[in-house]
């Protein structure tokens, strides 16, 4: 896919999330106003919307797509309570998200708590009622995401996390928790994708291995990011995995084979989308542009 089309394309996307986003959160001056104004604080700080994005465009893979956008913007108020609790102090201490300051650092932590709290919530609100037409629909995407961003996936994996700061773990135990930690959430995206277009379970799995593959070339290249960038670079504090002691693929191999393993790491990816139906050329397109990302 040409670069104009691609962008054209993208920017569409993000312009529809941002309005369906905003047409399912509370406003800030509904009462609790400071719960309100937290919530949308995050999630209007902006970022790639990747997820959502993901949500979208695997659903346009099929012909039969039910509208995903109410999945791409539950799955992004998911992301954005991650996002949010990330940032506490008794987490990551972050004072940067987004380019802005972190939920926590206006708010207070009980405020940010509850807005990520609120925010997790509202993601299956949003799926419940967003398909409350198509029930087959509601149940399986409320089912993946609230797998996907349990104890055995996301939550279990910031967990062990937190558990190996500051140990020499091995590069199997690395890429277990980005796939639990990263992984997890991005696959679910492009599974649930699959699901609100209308795909069968074969193809389903294979956006979801995409999703897998994916997130894991994203997880190195942020790592090599968080390495190498100032925080006006990547709109976020830098430098954290270091401070807080933690192992990445940078710090595991070393910044060259870290790069060589994104690069191993996307040209997999890629191959779980030649079984794929309907046009792949915007995901392969984004693919590429993501290993390539400066933030």
């Amino acid at each position: 896919m040409d670069a104009e089309h691609w962008e054209l394309r993208f920017e569409t996307y993000q312009r529809k999330i941002e309005e369906e986003i905003d047409r399912w959160t509370p406003r800030a001056t509904e009462p609790p106003t400071s719960l309100h104004a937290a919530m949308r604080h995050s999630l209007e700080a902006g970022g790639k919307r990747l997820r959502p994005i993901l949500v979208c465009a695997c659903a346009d893979c099929f012909e039969d797509s039910a509208d995903p956008l109410p999945a791409a913007a539950a799955i992004e108020c998911l992301h954005t309570y991650t996002l949010i609790h990330d940032d506490l102090p008794s987490m990551d201490d972050s004072d940067l998200r987004r380019g802005h300051p972190t939920c926590h650092k206006i708010y207070g932590e009980a405020a940010a708590v509850l807005a990520g709290d609120a925010l997790l919530t509202l993601a299956f609100e949003i799926l419940g009622r967003g398909y409350d037409n198509s029930p087959e629909i509601a149940a399986k995407t409320v089912t993946e995401l609230a797998h996907a961003s349990g104890s055995r996936h996301l939550v279990g994996g910031q967990m062990e996390d937190i558990e190996n700061e500051g140990k020499r773990i091995s590069a199997d135990t690395l890429a277990s928790i980005n796939a639990k930690k990263t992984g997890a959430l991005i696959a679910v995206s492009c599974a649930i994708g699959g699901i609100v277009g209308g795909a069968n379970p074969s193809a389903i799995e294979n956006l979801r291995a995409f999703g897998f593959g994916l997130g894991a070339a994203f997880q190195v290249v942020d790592d090599i990011l968080d390495s190498t960038s100032s925080d006006e670079e990547l709109g976020k504090t830098s430098g954290r995995d270091e401070a807080n002691g933690k192992i990445t693929f940078v710090t595991l191999e070393g910044l060259d084979a870290a790069k060589a393993r994104a690069e191993t790491l996307t040209r997999e990816a890629l191959t779980y989308l030649n079984e794929c139906e309907g046009d792949t050329k915007f995901l392969r397109t984004l693919t590429q542009h993501l290993l390539s990302r400066a933030k």
